[in-house]
């Protein structure tokens, strides 16, 4: 089993070269105007440009009307959407890209229902619940996870170069997902702390 990397909410240049060069597989863009990591179409587009072949791109929507998501679209090479609002299916088919659907881990969340219901997804990424959209670095209860999901699952959630390693092990996820864990402050990676968290996941053995 090989766990991918994405690391989310880059708004610098510098940082997605590092990203990069960390070897990360995925970067993320945030498209939420309430996120400190908020990026425009344009700002995105000239990120994204930057990257090599085999490095995706990750546009991450909240609520976001479809104007603002059709207006993304046509300027930046998104590989992949990911929605973390309230969409439902039809509101994440309608674009006809791949995509991955985000949940808010609670112990009230039936995760088996919740994968069934977007099964068109590509994957369920599981993040903390926290007031508001996001995780705001926050790790949840890896034990709330199935033991099988329908669907590849993606970790996020407060996770660091220090606790990585372990997340993987537990739960060996098809993917882990970065943002906060890997700043110097918000919005602002750190090349170091990249490196790290990337290292951390090959260190596991399963990459």
């Amino acid at each position: 089993m090989s766990v991918r990397i994405k690391i989310c909410g880059l708004t610098r240049p510098e940082d997605v070269d590092a990203a990069v060069a960390a070897g990360a597989d995925a970067v993320g863009f945030v498209f939420y105007p309430e996120s400190s990591r908020y990026v425009s179409a344009q700002q995105a587009a000239a990120l994204a440009r930057r990257l090599p072949p085999f490095v995706l791109s990750v546009g991450l929507f909240v609520n976001a009307a479809p104007a603002e998501i059709q207006a993304a679209l046509e300027v930046v090479p998104l590989n992949l959407l990911q929605f973390h609002g309230d969409e439902s299916p039809e509101d994440c088919q309608r674009w006809q890209r791949p995509y991955i659907r985000a949940a808010r881990v609670t112990p009230e969340l039936d995760l088996l229902q919740y994968a069934t219901r977007f099964s068109s997804a590509r994957a369920l990424l599981l993040d903390a619940f926290v007031p508001g959209f996001g995780g705001a670095g926050k790790v949840f209860d890896w034990s709330l996870i199935p033991p099988s999901l329908p669907l590849p699952l993606i970790l996020s959630g407060g996770l660091t170069p220090q606790n990585v390693g372990e997340a993987v092990r537990r739960v060996r996820p098809a993917a882990v997902d970065v943002s906060s864990g890997v700043e110097s402050a918000a919005g602002i990676k750190d090349p170091q702390r990249m490196a790290d968290f990337v290292a951390a996941c090959q260190g596991t053995g399963s990459r």
